[in-house]
């Protein structure tokens, strides 16, 4: 399964940027937020193609 994960901006909360990875990396991705108390929205990924 692969999740998109946003990095969010710490004053008002808008994505800064996305980033879609497979569930293996999530919990080092969110391991190096909580660190640096960086703030994220994860969510399973899109997986339908047009």
């Amino acid at each position: 399964m692969r999740f998109e994960i946003m990095r969010l901006d710490d004053v008002d909360g808008t994505p800064v940027d996305t980033t879609v990875v497979d569930a293996a990396s999530v919990k080092r991705i969110v391991q190096q937020a909580a660190a640096i108390g960086q703030r994220l929205w994860i969510r399973p990924a899109d997986t339908t193609a047009s």
